[in-house]
């Protein structure tokens, strides 16, 4: 199915390609104080029926402040009150630093690659999640 791709005045890209249960959200650019509004309205404005799982690909995600923090666990909280699942997928070094930094490590699914963020194609599969960031030896 063709993707539909928004960009708003601070230049976040979100391309949003919707497949039956499934609704992958691919980010570019920076995810900070001046894009969480219009993100938060793009990522929520997905979250309709028959939508069981929100693949939020974070690859293209130069920066990330607490601001976008804010938005993903948002999202999240809105999805499951609709009973939809949310993944992230593909973090940078940098936001895998800030999720495990801040916690939400524990809270957001995190996959390694865009496959772990799909539905498992057998029974008993998961997506497989990043292990935290390791310490720069001193």
């Amino acid at each position: 199915m063709p993707g539909t791709a928004d960009v708003d005045a601070a230049g976040m890209s979100v391309t949003t390609l919707r497949r039956p249960g499934n609704t992958i959200a691919v980010l570019q650019g920076a995810l900070d104080i001046t894009t969480a509004p219009a993100l938060r309205e793009q990522l929520l404005g997905v979250l309709g029926p028959g939508v069981k799982l929100l693949t939020i690909d974070v690859s293209g995600v130069s920066h990330c402040d607490v601001a976008g923090l804010a938005v993903l666990i948002g999202t999240q909280r809105c999805a499951r009150t609709h009973g939809i699942t949310v993944r992230l997928t593909v973090p940078s070094p940098q936001v895998v630093e800030l999720l495990h930094v801040t916690g939400l490590d524990r809270s957001l699914t995190v996959c390694a690659t865009p496959d772990d963020g799909l539905p498992a194609l057998r029974p008993g599969l998961r997506a497989a999640t990043l292990p935290p960031p390791t310490e720069a030896a001193a």
